[in-house]
């Protein structure tokens, strides 16, 4: 493949191209699914495929392919784009060679290995273990394994390759006696530490544990929001307003925060690249800028805005190593790597005395990303009675501010969970509005 990536290149050149870039990725992934407590398929999938960029006079032309017989054709196209596009008064370069870092935990022979049969094994290991606790029935779930390669040349000298591999498992189930409750766990690793087992009995667990639950009364009260409710209101709520393209369209609302106080002043946010074993770790961004720590919120200040070779040669800065694709067949942009809340840790439940603990959240994606307003419901909820779980909630909602959010936070938990990019422990929120 590198030497139908240098072909490429040089294509590319030959055909008019001032800069060229040509990104290459292919994953071959094997999935086991099941419904209720039956497997229901086994397939193995495989893609790859290239993307190339080009640029003249300042004009940028993408095309991509799949095929190597069509390379030729795609970097006529990508070329051509270029020629009829209007120059761009905010296009720079390309990045250019540098070094890049020594990343550790993205590849595991292991689970390059796995064969069919194994992943069917961890996938009946996920239905066991919702059968360790009577009173469930699992409605659906599975095991996946990837291995992936990708290979990032240009004409400036960028040349970076790199093989990595996960494993992830999903669970979800239903109580079948009595009060009717679900719940679901997931987990995702480069390697195989995941307990599949203790997946599926935690779920069955929570199911259980949420049944005939109480209505409560309108109240602002503190929140202690689970990692995967906390991550999906940053994601939703908060991320799009530290992109930089959105900042510069207008789109943010931090827009102008730049050394601000903008959270607590316990409270620091990382984006990193370079986290061992992280899902977004790679020894380069999407187009080959060297991956790197950057932090966004010391101290409760706001220190960057993240960004990609474009936008940060439009901002007149270098570039955060936040250029992502969401495959091939897509030019990059600006996207999280392994973004990391930092808050000093306590054993944050047993330290509230009265409040509410959310597991998981329904509607994130709802929120606005401008104005950081939110309104979710939440699912498997609990009470707090005294520093513990007391009762299971019925039906709540709860609304806030992302931005407000991150000035109130309290407090953070010991349980810190990588879910997909975003690394957080549960965190609690004081002064929250919830409606049952």
């Amino acid at each position: 493949m590198y030497e139908l990536a240098k072909k490429a290149l040089k294509l590319a050149e030959e055909a008019g191209a001032e800069e060229a870039e040509i990104y290459y990725f292919s994953n071959h992934s094997t999935g086991v699914n099941f419904k209720k407590d039956s497997l229901e398929n086994a397939k193995d999938r495989f893609s790859e495929g290239l993307g190339i960029r080009a640029i003249v006079n300042g004009a940028v032309g993408f095309a991509s392919t799949n095929s190597a017989r069509e390379l030729e054709n795609a970097v006529k196209i990508a070329v051509a784009e270029a020629r009829v596009r209007e120059n761009d008064p905010d296009w720079v370069s390309l990045p250019s060679n540098g070094k890049y870092p020594e990343v550790s935990g993205i590849f595991d022979k292991k689970v390059e290995a796995l064969e069919l049969e194994e992943c069917i094994g961890y996938a009946v290991e996920l239905v066991d273990g919702t059968k360790a606790i009577p009173g469930t029935l699992p409605t659906s779930g599975g095991f996946t394994r990837s291995r992936s390669r990708r290979l990032i040349l240009n004409t400036n000298g960028i040349e970076v390759e790199e093989k990595s591999t996960a494993v992830s498992g999903f669970v979800d189930v239903i109580t079948i006696n009595g009060d009717t409750s679900t719940a679901y766990d997931f987990a995702v690793s480069r390697s195989l530490d995941i307990d599949f087992f203790a997946l599926g009995k935690n779920a069955s667990d929570l199911a259980l544990k949420s049944r005939e639950g109480i209505k409560i009364e309108p109240q602002k009260t503190d929140v202690i929001f689970h990692p995967f409710a906390f991550s999906d209101i940053l994601d939703d709520a908060l991320a799009p307003s530290l992109d930089a393209d959105n900042v510069q369209k207008g789109r943010s609302g931090l827009i102008d925060k730049l050394g601000e106080e903008v959270a607590v002043p316990e409270l620091c946010l990382y984006d990193d690249g370079l986290v061992e074993a992280g899902i977004e770790t790679a020894a380069s961004d999407d187009e080959g800028v060297p991956s790197q720590h950057t932090t966004v919120i010391k101290n409760g200040v706001l220190e960057t805005y993240l960004y990609d070779s474009y936008t940060a040669g439009k901002a007149g800065v270098k570039s955060t190593g936040n250029g992502s694709r969401s495959s091939y067949t897509s030019p990059p942009s600006v996207g999280l790597r392994n973004f990391v809340i930092d808050y000093p840790q306590e054993d944050i439940i047993a330290n509230t005395a009265s409040g509410i603990f959310v597991t998981t959240i329904i509607g994130a994606h709802t929120a606005n990303s401008i104005s950081g307003d939110f309104s979710v419901e939440a699912r498997n909820a609990f009470t707090i009675k005294d520093g513990a779980l007391d009762k299971p909630i019925k039906s709540l909602m709860i609304s806030g501010n992302a931005f407000e959010l991150l000035k109130n936070i309290t407090g953070a938990g010991f349980d810190i969970r990588k879910v997909g990019g975003i690394i957080t422990p549960s965190i609690r929120v004081s002064g929250m509005s919830v409606i049952g």
